[in-house]
């Protein structure tokens, strides 16, 4: 396995991927949080918090981690080393494991820099220090965890298709859907329904950045990233 992950995170950085997922993470992050004059910019907000940045980025998720993983298996597929990679002394489990740690070391290597963030609103509140540390906390480690699922579930949608825009297209739809797509079945049942909203990542997400890590929500995300790596491995097989 850690033979994989070596391979595929190398492959990230011998393209312009990880160059170009980092950056445009960081630069629409930035430009929302800092430059626009909008309800996201830090600056007009009036009070120290990150909340802006912690509701930003799991859309952004929605769309960079299809991106990183879209050629994990289509690429295989489509150029045939799929055969040569399984010649080698590896169970699927250990080739679908390896891709996905790689995939996850990128998008954590991605959050890295936004600590900086978390610098300067503590050295800009009044009085400085004025910050919540348990909820940014928190969120941070939400963060994790939905990475965590994008990725076991873009990862699947690699399997699906030969071609990289159909996986990453796929990809996208899925996760958008486990976001927000049982929030909005929720609200169209006229009333709001917890339970069914709790069947979607965002209300778990919603509960660990409230700085309280709930084992629930931990097993919520473990078990749909272990659901969409096990049909990962099946689909796998059955190539």
């Amino acid at each position: 396995m850690i033979s994989i992950l070596k391979k595929e995170f190398n492959s990230f950085f011998a393209s312009p991927v990880a160059y170009l997922v980092i950056g445009v993470f960081l630069l629409v992050n930035g430009l929302f949080l800092w430059v626009f004059k909008d309800n996201f910019n830090i600056l007009n907000a009036g009070f120290a918090d990150l909340n802006s940045f912690f509701y930003l980025t799991p859309w952004l998720f929605l769309f960079l981690i299809p991106a990183i993983t879209m050629k994990s298996f289509a690429d295989e597929f489509s150029v045939g080393t799929i055969e040569i990679l399984r010649t080698k002394p590896l169970s699927d489990w250990q080739i679908v494991m390896g891709k996905y740690f790689a995939a996850l070391l990128l998008v954590s290597i991605a959050l890295i820099p936004t600590l900086i963030y978390v610098y300067t609103i503590y050295d800009l509140g009044n009085p400085k220090g004025n910050l919540d540390m348990g909820t940014i906390i928190g969120s941070y480690f939400g963060l994790f965890f939905l990475a965590s699922s994008y990725t076991s579930v873009s990862l699947f949608t690699s399997t699906l298709s030969k071609s990289q825009i159909t996986a990453f297209i796929l990809g996208i739809c899925i996760c958008f859907f486990l976001f927000y797509g049982f929030d909005a079945l929720s609200d169209l049942s006229g009333t709001s329904n917890y339970y069914i909203k709790l069947l979607g990542f965002n209300e778990h997400f919603k509960s660990i950045s409230r700085g309280v890590i709930d084992t629930r929500d931990l097993f919520y995300f473990i078990s749909v990233s272990f659901f969409f790596l096990y049909i990962t491995k099946k689909q796998l097989e059955n190539e």
